[in-house]
């Protein structure tokens, strides 16, 4: 099961291989670098789902549920069988 402690990991980690700063992505996102700062070390433990979203965006990532125990998604999936080759 994937806890908000391992999102919070998974953003942080996002906006490192993204190369920014906490105060870059902020910007790019439209959200304080505090509200950032506080996501990323659950300081509130808690997260805005839609300040995650434009987040993660900003980074270069899409939020996609995978079924609990599956590593691919159904998007996955179908561009196998299309013949696409996946990132």
């Amino acid at each position: 099961m994937t806890t908000l402690a391992d999102v919070a990991d998974m953003l942080r980690e996002a906006r490192h291989k993204a190369g920014l700063s906490q105060q870059e992505l902020a910007q790019q996102a439209g959200v304080a670098r505090s509200t950032l700062a506080r996501m990323e070390t659950l300081a509130k433990a808690d997260m805005s789902v839609s300040a995650l979203l434009r987040l993660l965006e900003a980074a270069g990532y899409d939020l996609k549920l995978v079924r609990h125990g599956h590593g691919r998604t159904l998007d996955d999936i179908l561009a196998e069988q299309r013949g696409e080759n996946t990132p």
